[in-house]
């Protein structure tokens, strides 16, 4: 049985996130993989229905730069300031 799940270490103990339905000290071998500080960003950010909406999306490259043009400041503020909105 192999499976992927996402745990925290606390304390010297790696505490999984979710019950993984195992037996009482049952042993397991582990590979250890950080993972990125993005996927944290992304989860909860967007409905399904928003994904599935933006994998149709077809934006041309200009429209993005004119888009980006139009901001003030750096990009940065700017999704700082957007995701304190919500």
């Amino acid at each position: 049985m192999e499976r992927t799940f996402e745990a925290v270490y606390e304390d010297g103990v790696l505490r999984p996130l979710e019950d993984l339905h195992l037996a009482n000290h049952r042993r397991m071998r582990l590979t250890i993989v950080p993972s990125s500080p993005a996927e944290h960003d992304l989860e909860g950010y967007f409905s399904p229905e928003e994904w599935a909406a933006a994998a149709e999306d077809t934006i041309a490259l200009e429209e993005v730069q004119q888009a980006l043009s139009s901001m003030p400041g750096c990009l940065s503020e700017t999704v700082v300031a957007s995701r304190q909105e919500r």
